[in-house]
């Protein structure tokens, strides 16, 4: 996408390079242009991003991210909580609505939906994708425990399944610490993929 804000590194590549070659280049550029929003016609496709949204501070990140990074203007921006069966979502409708407020203020030419659903957790998200086709699901990631290797966290188990299940393009989003700056991104193709910004 030449202009565009996704720099491939097809760009910057040796020429006659095999692994990148033109048409895999042309194919990723082709790829691309369904997921941020720009065709072939010059016209802009409107995307539907949806936030796994909680009460954690990744979450929060995970949220502003989208926003600045993925959501454009005219694109539809859901935020989805997802209660356990029994818990009690209007305790959460106050926070969820702060978000949402926070989102249309730092973004108004993004449209932001917020919803509240009961059930289990991935069936739920993984439904709400092919329900409210999402072009893009952004999931918080928190920082790996020293016994990751040896026990996963459900959080870390979720996140997971999500990348790898959900039908659409799929980004966790760490934010780094203080003193390194930027994001930790992981894909399906790619983990903990470093982007300053």
């Amino acid at each position: 996408m030449e202009g565009g804000g996704w720099n491939s590194s097809c760009s910057r590549s040796s020429r006659g390079s095999r692994r990148w070659g033109r048409r895999r280049c042309q194919k990723e550029r082709e790829e691309a242009t369904g997921w941020w929003g720009e065709t072939g016609g010059g016209t802009v496709a409107k995307k539907r991003v949806m936030v796994v949204i909680d009460q954690s501070s990744r979450a929060k990140h995970a949220m502003m991210w989208a926003l600045t990074h993925v959501a454009n203007k005219g694109d539809r921006l859901a935020l989805l909580h997802v209660v356990p069966h029994g818990g009690g979502a209007e305790a959460d409708a106050p926070n969820l609505a702060t978000l949402q407020a926070l989102c249309r203020a730092c973004k108004p030419e993004v449209e932001v939906e917020a919803l509240v659903i009961q059930g289990p957790k991935l069936a739920t998200v993984l439904s709400q994708v092919r329900k409210l086709e999402a072009s893009v699901l952004v999931l918080g990631q928190g920082k790996p425990s020293p016994f990751s290797c040896l026990f996963r966290c459900r959080s870390e188990e979720f996140v997971e399944q999500c990348i790898n299940k959900a039908e659409c393009l799929t980004l966790a989003v760490r934010k780094q610490s203080k003193g390194v700056g930027g994001y930790l991104i992981s894909t399906r193709w790619q983990k903990d993929f470093w982007l300053l910004a």
